[in-house]
């Protein structure tokens, strides 16, 4: 069964920090992808970083390139979103999810975890 859990939400201040985390299991995490959504009130759902954890490629949305990092543990199949600087705007449900590696099919769900940055 593919699981992901995503930790490492909370509240912090503008211009804070922090480092969320999506623990894979049930399928080949080296053979796939790994994107981090997020879905603020009101707004649609937002690609926001994207891992191939075969190639190593990654991919950034323009509203977080040189805040956000994101990175791989191939040992534990763990993705992290080192998050930096961050605006009242980067607010949301932040969601992990696994796709195939060029990330235009997504195959399974995290259940989410709550940012939310104070003015």
């Amino acid at each position: 069964e593919v699981q992901l859990v995503e930790s490492g939400g909370g509240l912090v201040q503008t211009g804070g920090s922090l480092r969320l985390s999506c623990a894979a299991s049930g399928f080949a995490f080296d053979d796939h992808a790994i994107g981090w959504f997020r879905v603020a009130p009101g707004k649609e759902r937002e690609g926001v970083s994207s891992i191939n954890n075969d190639d190593g490629s990654i991919w950034y949305a323009d509203s977080v390139k040189g805040r956000f990092t994101i990175s791989n543990d191939h040992a534990s199949n763990t993705v992290f979103l080192q998050m930096n600087n961050l605006k009242p705007d980067d607010t949301a449900v932040y969601y992990c999810a696994v796709t195939n590696p060029s990330g235009n099919l997504i195959y399974s769900w995290g259940r989410g975890t709550q940012v939310t940055v104070s003015s």
